[in-house]
């Protein structure tokens, strides 16, 4: 019988700990994915890791030329193209032949600090980490460093520098960051599970308890609880007679 009471418990530490595992994996799976919610304002938008782009159209056939500050104006308050990875950088130029027709130089968002002599980003002013410049690399320009811009070239990737304000060119891409929206539709299925999951921990320890209590009827809570006194050493009178008891035993 005990051997039985020994195996129901081992089945039931196994049963809880078996819905407490199913609780934490789907607390996971009900995270879900997060979508990525670029701005309504009207525009084609598209979403690429964290963040959106928008390629301005041309009329068909034609390449118009904007400058730096007919870029920045198009995008109305968005931030031009930024590339700060090569698949970003590829995601431009992969996408670019569905826009545009040819080669393009594509504005990017950098500006020279000539306090620091390096590339910063205009979107978070961060230094250019990532690059893909052409033969020769960035060092390689005869242009004044207040007037040294960047454009992408849309066949090939590469980046050249180029005038902020004598040569226009012919492509803008805006940019901003997406919108984070997190998935709650499983919060209903998971708070279910939780529910049904306590019930049968405490159905099956009841279970137990009631077996425990046929099999031991005079068995309750309270009588697991045992009064033990503190320790005390035996008092001089108590020795003494235990010694005389001790020799009156002795043959």
């Amino acid at each position: 019988m005990i051997s039985a009471l020994q195996n129901m418990e081992s089945s039931a530490r196994h049963v809880t700990l078996f819905y407490i595992a199913l609780i934490i994996l789907t607390g996971y799976s009900a995270r879900g994915e997060d979508d990525n919610d670029c701005p309504a304002d009207g525009r084609t938008w598209l979403p690429f890791g964290r963040n959106c782009y928008h390629f301005i159209h041309g009329a068909e056939d034609v390449a118009k030329s904007y400058s730096l500050q007919d870029a920045k104006d198009m995008c109305r308050g968005y931030e031009l193209l930024t590339v700060k990875s090569a698949d970003e950088n590829n995601f431009v130029v992969n996408y670019s032949p569905s826009v545009w027709k040819g080669k393009m130089n594509v504005w990017l968002g950098l500006y020279y600090d000539s306090d620091r002599d390096v590339f910063r980003w205009h979107e978070d002013d961060s230094v250019l980490g990532f690059s893909n410049w052409e033969d020769g690399g960035d060092d390689e320009t005869d242009l004044p460093l207040m007037d040294t811009c960047v454009a992408l070239h849309s066949n090939t990737g590469k980046w050249e520098n180029i005038s902020c304000t004598d040569e226009p060119e012919n492509g803008v891409v805006c940019q901003t960051k997406a919108v984070v929206i997190r998935s709650n539709q499983s919060k209903p299925l998971l708070s279910a599970l939780v529910i049904i999951s306590v019930v049968l921990i405490l159905a099956v320890s009841a279970v137990i308890w009631f077996v425990q209590q046929r099999h031991n009827p005079g068995s309750s809570i309270l009588n697991l609880i045992e009064y033990h006194p503190p320790f005390r050493s035996p008092s001089a009178d108590q020795t003494c007679l235990v010694e005389a008891e001790e020799i009156n035993d002795m043959p």
